[in-house]
């Protein structure tokens, strides 16, 4: 009887690892200027879509598509390399005070793991000191049914790195606004907040409400390396989470950057081809499956008749 209590509990086990192996990926990645050029450069296209095809939903920054046609071919080439999934995209216009210098804020996400419920550009107002963004956020609500959490908002910052301890406190704003907006607590901000070093000085972190409000929950620490040259260490680019409930549906210890040269085996220069930071990333735990929780129930009911 032992033996068999042993055996259901390890196939318990197996089935909830099994389970485990399907969590879900949330990714951000600051791409460094990806446009036109360097979308013709074959070896840089290929390791993107080995980084994004990691992700059920990617964040792409520094999305500088003037020609229109750079993001096109990432999308074809990652449909091409992973034909288990199918990927779309979702995106803000072009983004910055200046015309000759714009971005995009750029969703890549399996369409067969997430949807898309809900956009909203974040308004643009320049009137007197109002305008606290280079780029203003271009915010995105998904659902996702095979998580635990369901359905969840991504706010994306890409802070200018002069201004970046007033844009990171004007996004806590940005985050009570999309609260009411869509009336949920589930709210990951994410992206380059240049949130170290130099960009942001210890002295002015008391002023960021983003840090010091007690519900939000950094999960990529000041310790930790996001950039790709080894001659620099700057915690960079962040992933944030609102609320105690969403901080719990996250996988443990599972935010961290992504070493795309150490994974890929690139040297140093090759590695800055693609670009100068490496993604950040962060699972989120997976709905526990019917077939382990009928399986638990099995095991009580076999301990419960022999006791």
């Amino acid at each position: 009887m032992r033996s068999l209590f042993l055996f259901l509990l390890s196939f318990l086990s197996a089935v909830c690892g099994i389970q485990g192996a399907s969590d879900f990926r949330i990714c951000s990645f600051n791409m460094q200027h990806f446009g036109d050029s360097k979308s013709k450069k074959s070896n840089v296209m290929q390791t993107l879509v080995k980084i994004i095809s990691r992700c059920d939903v990617c964040l792409l920054q520094e999305v500088r598509d003037s020609k229109h046609t750079a993001l096109p071919a990432l999308m074809a080439q990652l449909n091409s390399y992973d034909t288990n999934n199918h990927y779309d995209v979702v995106a803000s216009e072009r983004l910055g005070r200046s015309d000759s210098y714009q971005e995009q804020y750029v969703f890549v996400y399996r369409t067969n793991t997430v949807t898309v419920t809900g956009q909203y550009q974040y308004p643009d107002d320049r009137s007197g000191d109002v305008d606290a963004f280079a780029r203003e956020p271009f915010i995105v609500r998904f659902k996702a049914p095979k998580t635990a959490i369901k359905e969840f908002v991504l706010i994306p910052q890409h802070t200018a790195p002069a201004n970046a301890t007033k844009e990171l406190d004007a996004l806590y704003d940005v985050l009570q606004v999309m609260k009411r907006k869509w009336r949920t607590e589930n709210v990951m901000l994410l992206g380059d907040f240049n949130a170290d070093c130099s960009y942001l000085a210890k002295k002015n972190r008391g002023k960021v409400r983003l840090i010091t409000d007690q519900n939000l929950y950094w999960l990529i620490s000041d310790d930790i390396d996001t950039t790709v040259r080894s001659s620099t260490s700057c915690a960079y680019d962040r992933i944030v989470v609102h609320g105690e409930k969403f901080y719990q549906q996250v996988v443990p210890s599972s935010a961290k950057p992504f070493d795309f040269q150490a994974a890929y085996q690139l040297t140093e220069e090759q590695a800055l081809e693609v670009s100068d930071h490496y993604p950040v990333e962060v699972l989120m735990k997976a709905t526990a499956s019917r077939v382990s929780f009928n399986l638990l129930l099995i095991l009580l009911a076999f301990i419960f008749t022999c006791s």
